[in-house]
């Protein structure tokens, strides 16, 4: 059994003030490094084999604790990135919330491209093919996936046979952890967006 813990980044300055996408150069915050530090102790029961990380600079600082304290290299994996927005890309919300199609894609996810963006499914299917990647090569292992809000839903909604345009009814927090076990009877949802210790159901290895 692969066990997939999935983990939102920590605190940034542009958290609920604007859209960043794959914006460059957003990096945690003091906060943010706090959280990042804590998640050390809440995964130090799960025995987490190997450490996968989106290529942006908020997820690699936020796995980079567990990193260190594990002895593990951060491998660093487009499939993982956040959601493409385009021309959203850095845009305050109180200003998307005045455009017609930001307010169809809040509630039609799955046939709203973003100006210049990626499709909903189309994080999906990449989120999962690199999730069944992961799986292929630890197939009784822990591994720690280092992602954003967006592409976690996406994740989810496609390991528990969610309808996409149901991913807005989901919450993903900042350094939520939400687990997936995946065998070869089919996943199982363990927990979805803890923010602190984790169930004791789960599988201690």
């Amino acid at each position: 059994m692969c066990i997939i813990l999935l983990i939102r980044h920590g605190s940034n300055p542009a958290v609920g003030k604007r859209a960043t996408g794959r914006m460059p150069g957003i990096h945690l915050d003091e906060q943010g490094k706090v959280e990042a530090e804590g998640l050390v102790e809440r995964l130090s029961a799960m025995n987490v084999e190997a450490i996968v990380s989106s290529p942006m600079e908020r997820t690699v600082e936020t796995a980079q604790p567990l990193a260190v304290s594990l002895g593990l290299e951060i491998e660093k994996r487009e499939e993982f990135s956040e959601i493409e927005i385009g021309d959203w890309s850095g845009r305050e919300f109180e200003e998307l919330l005045e455009d017609p199609l930001w307010q169809r894609y809040n509630v039609f996810r799955t046939g709203t491209r973003p100006p210049g963006g990626e499709l909903m499914v189309e994080v999906q299917q990449r989120m999962v093919t690199g999730i069944e990647k992961i799986r292929g090569k630890y197939p009784a292992g822990v591994v720690a996936i280092f992602s954003h809000a967006d592409p976690i839903k996406a994740a989810l909604a496609h390991y528990t046979g969610i309808p996409l345009d149901f991913v807005t009814r989901l919450e993903i927090s900042l350094v939520s952890v939400s687990i997936i076990s995946i065998d070869n009877f089919g996943p199982r949802l363990l927990c979805m967006n803890s923010k602190g210790e984790l169930p004791r159901f789960l599988p201690v290895l």
